[in-house]
This record gives structure tokens, C-alpha cells and sequence, in this order.
């Protein structure tokens, strides 16, 4: 194994002001500092600071090559000199070096990977960068084909030099701005690993940026799209590339829709407030293919449920690969439906008695628990009522979750009376407020078909569409505690508006010490009949995408065993 012997490249062209105090944070790690075609005045200033550091070595370019041959000039000097790996620091200074022991540690234990920064940014970051940056690795994402790719432009991160200049050889061909983009992409490409480290920026007052607009927007754009046909054709392997993580990553399904979620909304809004729902559904629809694609364990899980609900008699259309995919459609029709309820764009929601019902109870002043699922849009009719002010509503999220739904409601809906708590962390105080809220009227709602990653213990197993699954304790728990009716909501689309299924599961839970597992097990049970009845009539509105069935070696004999315990 290669000895992990690390030095700096820090490309400049005219960046000087910086320069001084980034060598003397470099703590005597071997620098090289590649002069790309600077000013020779700012030229020779360059040079004297770097004389003025131990082992510092300066090279200049005559013309101005790019950043990405500078880099590039930088590691073939870096291999020339016996280094295993190249920690690329840009000169203008806007990143925090006390990361870098970060950086080359995750370097270390890792060290055939490119480990980059993940840019933390402050209220300072230009507009400009706050609107493209996320598009363009939004754009990385989709042409790697995958759903975790660390930060693609951020110019602060270690190279294995031996990896990286082997690509490069063979299939890099950007050399200015771009260099950063294509070397990601192509990394995962080829199966580098990718780690990411997160790295404060900062953007001070006198800086300047040598980015050219047009040139290097025009540069992007046109590696995008090289890219993006690069990976038509490597799309099947990229796909069925063996992941030697898919049981872990199917067990973090909490963390399956964090990432990017909230810039995507905000996306989103922008679209569907200019251009209307139907633009926004044609511009969604390759992010939807791109998720498909990409989502083995979204994808399995998908059909895993779909051939559940057709086994049991629920759906009629037997389970194929097409069938996924209109199921991850109309998860994405969902998505662009909760986003235009928040956006005070009223939907159209058919009479019926369980309309009758929900208006009925919101105008009585009643604190409840309402139960609700993953299925169709529950969300509709939450936004519907907290925009209306008929009741304000307190809802119980995964923590992740309850941050950036929180957020997103600042921004989409900054006068909505609904507050997010996290359900992993229902304590004490939360019970409490949770209480008072119940007192004056409130909702407290809770979804009760997802089982938390940090309470895999507190569930119960019930029979769910033929096979015993296992559904959390939760819910039922809080309905006792807070002394509140418990409601079932389910809102599911149907045609051009959405049909409302609202009803009293029970005046008042209770939860006997003597059998208190027992009482559980037979609301789950009910819970999940319920549940089942909605499913059989919108067998593809039911959005849990992972693993949701416990392994179970006598599917029957336990189900009936189950079944006559909820009993």
C-alpha cells in the first residue's frame, strides 16, 4: 500500500490578496502554487510571498491555461515529487482551512477517494450562486445517475494523484472552470468513491471572481450536455452497478428525501408560479425518470408493495416495471399538489359526508388527534384548513423532515398556523405544548404507517396486505396521552380534485397497564384494515417507498397467529 504523503496546489490567476495568509495556515504542508498567466506585476508579488514560506514551490504559466490545467500542472509536479495525494485550495480565500484536517483524515482512511468540500454558506453568498449552484449539481446529480454526489464545484478538495491524473488522460477534456464539474462526474463514472467534507465559506469584500459569464456559462452548458449523452449510454451499467450498501441504505429510508428537497421545492414554486401546473409537471417528469432510474431501493420497494396489493386481491393490474413507474408519477403529481395547496392555489375537494364530517369538527372548536398515512395527499386538506384559519395544526414529522417542511413553510406560506415537531424527540416539553394545543382547539396530527429508524423497538406487527408488517406504537400512545379523539384523515386525488375520508377511529384511546401491548396491537390492526380499504380503491397513491414488510418465514401461520391476538 502507497504511503499517504500529501501536498497543496493552489491555482491563481491575479488572486493575491489572499495568498499570504493561506500559506501560513498550511501548518508546513508541502505547497505548490501554479501562477496562471497573472498580471507580471501581480506575477512577481506572487512569487515573493511564496519565497518568503518554507517549501512553497512556484510555477507560472506565461499564458493563461485554465484552472483546470493549472490543477492538472499541479499534480503532474505533485506525482514528480513522490506525493500520494493533492489538496486543492482555491487562492481567493473564501474557504475555512481549519477544515482541512477534515479533509485529510477523510483522505487518509480513504485513499483511493476524491474527498471534496460541502460548501456551508452564509448569509453573504451572492444571489447569483444561491439560485445556480444548487441547479448545476442538481444537473451532476442526474448525469452521474446518482443520488448522492458531494458538491461539484467547490474548489477546496484532496485528489488522489495517481487516480485523478489517469482520468484525466483518458477522458477529461475541460481545462478552465468546467475541470471541477467534469473530473466529479467522471470519477463516479469510472467507480472513484466520492467523500464529502463540510466547509464553511465566506465571500470577503474586496474579493473578485475570475468567472467569466459567458464564456464559462457557455463552458457548463456544453459539458452538461456532453455528459449528459456520456451517460445515455453508460446508463444501464450505472444503474445495475453493484451497491454492497443496499441493506443499509434501505434501512436509512428516513433519510431517502432529505437531500435536495428543499431547493427542489423552492424550484418547483418558482415554475408553477410563473409558467402554471402544467409546465411544471413537463419540467418535473425527467426528474421523475431520473429518480426511477436511479432509485434501486425506491424501485424494489415499490414493486415489492404493488405485488403485495395484487396478490391480496387490492389491485387488479398485475405488477411490471410500468406499473413502478406510474406509481413514481403519481408520488411526483403528490409532490407538485402539495406545493400548490401551500401556495394558497385551492384545490377542488368533492362533497361527500366525510367533507361534512372534517368541516363539522373544524368549526367546533374540538382538539383532536387525526391519524393520517402516506397515502395520496394528506397535506391538502392540512393546508386547506390552516389557510382557511379554521384550525391551526401541530404536526409530528421525522426530524430531518420537520426542519425543512418548517423552513419550506416560511417561505411558501409565512403566515400558516402550522407548527412541525420532531416525532423522535417527543418529550416531556413537546408533550406538554402538544397538550395545551389540544386544550385550545387545536389538531395534533401524526402519520401512523412509518415506523422511525431510532424506534425500530417501540412497534407492533399486524396483518397488512396478506403479510405481517410492522406499524408504530406512536400514534396511539400520544392519542391516550393527550386524552383527545383520535380521527382518521386520508385525502386521496381523484380526477381533478381530491376526495376527503375522514372519520372517528375512537372518542377516547385507551391503554390499559394490564395489556397495554395487547390494546395497541388491536388499533394497529384497525388502523391497518382502514388503511387497506383506502388502498384497494387507489392502489397507486400509497408513497412509502422502502422495505416495509418484516421477514417472516410462515407468512400465513404468523398472520392468522397476529390476527387472533388483535382479536
Amino acid at each position: 500500500m502507497t504511503e499517504f504523503r500529501a501536498c497543496a496546489i493552489i491555482p491563481t490567476h491575479n488572486h493575491v490578496a489572499a495568498l499570504d495568509s493561506i500559506l501560513a495556515r498550511l501548518d508546513g504542508l508541502p505547497t505548490i502554487v501554479i501562477d496562471d498567466g497573472s498580471d507580471p506585476a501581480v506575477g512577481a508579488r506572487i512569487d515573493a510571498i511564496c519565497r518568503e514560506h518554507s517549501d512553497v514551490e512556484y510555477r507560472r504559466h506565461d499564458i493563461n491555461g485554465g484552472k483546470g490545467a493549472a490543477v492538472m500542472d499541479g499534480m503532474a509536479r505533485a506525482r514528480e515529487r513522490g506525493f500520494s495525494h493533492a489538496v486543492q485550495i482555491d487562492a481567493d480565500g473564501q474557504h475555512d482551512l481549519s477544515s482541512l484536517p477534515s479533509l485529510l483524515d477523510t483522505a487518509r482512511s480513504n485513499p483511493s477517494a476524491i474527498v471534496t468540500g460541502e460548501p456551508q454558506y452564509g448569509a453573504d453568498i451572492p444571489l447569483v450562486r444561491r439560485i445556480w449552484r444548487p441547479f448545476t449539481n442538481f444537473w451532476v446529480a442526474i448525469n452521474a445517475v446518482a443520488l448522492h454526489i458531494p458538491d461539484a464545484m467547490c474548489g477546496f478538495r484532496v485528489y488522489p494523484v495517481d487516480a485523478v491524473l489517469e482520468l484525466v488522460r483518458k477522458s477529461v477534456r475541460g481545462r478552465r472552470m468546467e475541470f471541477d464539474v467534469e473530473i466529479i462526474v467522471k470519477a463516479h463514472w469510472v467507480g472513484i468513491p466520492l467523500k464529502g467534507v463540510p466547509v464553511k465559506v465566506i465571500y470577503p469584500e474586496d474579493n473578485f471572481s475570475n468567472f467569466d459569464v459567458v464564456r464559462d456559462n457557455v463552458s457548463l452548458s456544453a459539458l452538461q450536455t456532453r455528459l449528459f449523452f456520456g451517460m445515455l449510454w453508460r446508463l444501464p451499467s450505472l444503474i445495475f452497478r453493484r451497491n454492497p450498501d443496499r441493506r443499509v441504505e434501505a434501512a436509512r429510508w428516513s433519510s431517502l428525501q432529505e437531500r435536495g428537497a428543499y431547493w427542489g421545492m423552492r424550484t418547483l414554486a418558482v415554475i408553477y408560479r410563473i409558467l402554471g401546473r402544467h409546465i411544471c409537471l413537463a419540467a418535473m417528469f425527467p426528474v421523475i425518470v431520473y429518480f426511477f432510474a436511479t432509485g434501486g431501493v425506491q424501485r424494489r420497494a415499490s414493486r415489492d408493495y404493488l405485488e403485495h396489493a395484487w396478490q391480496v386481491g387490492l389491485s387488479k393490474q398485475r405488477p411490471t416495471l410500468w406499473l413502478s413507474f406510474r406509481h413514481f408519477l403519481s408520488f411526483g403529481v403528490s409532490v407538485l399538489d402539495k406545493l400548490s395547496a401551500w401556495t394558497t392555489h385551492v384545490p377542488h375537494i368533492w362533497p361527500g359526508p366525510s367533507l361534512q364530517l372534517l368541516e363539522h369538527v373544524e368549526t367546533s372548536g374540538q382538539g383532536i388527534v387525526v391519524i393520517t398515512a402516506h397515502l395520496g395527499n394528506p397535506e391538502v386538506i392540512r393546508a386547506v384548513g390552516a389557510l382557511s384559519g379554521r384550525v391551526p395544526v401541530n404536526v409530528l414529522m421525522h426530524t430531518e423532515h420537520a426542519k425543512l417542511f418548517n423552513r419550506l413553510l416560511k417561505e411558501l406560506s409565512p403566515t400558516s398556523p402550522v407548527r412541525a415537531f420532531p416525532v423522535t424527540k417527543v418529550g416531556i416539553d413537546t408533550a406538554i405544548v402538544l397538550s395545551e394545543a389540544i386544550a385550545k382547539g387545536e389538531w395534533v396530527v401524526i402519520a401512523g404507517d412509518r415506523v422511525p429508524v431510532s424506534e425500530e423497538g417501540r412497534v407492533v406487527e399486524v396483518p397488512f396486505l396478506g403479510q405481517v408488517a410492522q406499524f408504530p406504537q406512536g400514534p396511539f400512545i400520544l392519542a391516550s396521552l393527550l386524552k383527545a379523539p383520535a380521527y382518521l384523515l386520508f385525502c386521496v386525488r381523484e380526477g381533478a380534485g381530491f376526495r376527503v375520508h375522514f372519520s372517528k377511529f375512537a372518542e377516547l384511546i385507551e391503554l390499559p397497564r394490564a395489556d397495554r401491548i395487547g390494546a395497541i396491537r388491536r388499533y394497529a390492526s384497525q388502523y391497518a384494515r382502514s388503511l387497506e380499504s383506502r388502498i384497494a380503491e387507489t392502489p397507486l397513491q400509497w408513497f412509502n417507498f422502502y422495505s416495509f414488510w418484516a421477514p417472516v418465514p410462515d407468512v400465513r401461520q404468523d398472520a392468522i397467529a397476529v390476527q387472533r391476538a388483535a382479536e
